[in-house]
C-alpha cells in the first residue's frame, strides 16, 4: 500500500509542480495545511494556489437530500404510470396528437 502512495504523491508532484514541496500531509488538502507550512513550501493558497472551490462537508448533506427527494419523485411518478395499466399490465395505447 505505501508503494501505491509513493507513486500517487510523486504524481501529484509531477503534475502539480506549485505543491511538490508540500508535505505529504498536505498533498491531498493543501488548504489544510498551517500557513507556515504553506510558505516553506513556497505556495500560499490563495495567492500561489486557488482556494478550495467546493467544501464537500457542507454541500454533502443538501445534495443528498437533493438526490432523495429526486428519487423519491421518480418513484411516485413510476408508480403512478404502473397504475395505468390495465389488469393484464398493458399500458395503453398513446393518444394521437392533433
Amino acid at each position: 500500500m505505501d508503494s501505491c502512495k509513493n507513486i500517487t504523491f510523486s504524481l501529484h508532484r509531477k503534475y502539480l509542480p506549485k505543491l511538490a514541496k508540500y508535505p505529504s500531509k498536505y498533498i491531498y488538502e493543501p488548504w489544510e495545511a498551517p500557513l507556515a507550512v504553506q510558505k516553506a513550501a513556497g505556495c500560499v493558497i490563495g495567492t500561489d494556489y486557488p482556494r478550495r472551490i467546493v467544501k464537500h462537508e457542507e454541500v454533502l448533506p443538501r445534495n443528498l437530500k437533493r438526490m432523495n427527494a429526486a428519487y423519491a419523485k421518480d418513484k411516485k411518478k413510476r408508480n403512478a404510470d404502473d397504475d395505468d395499466d390495465d389488469e393484464d399490465g398493458n399500458k395503453p395505447a398513446p393518444k394521437k396528437k392533433k
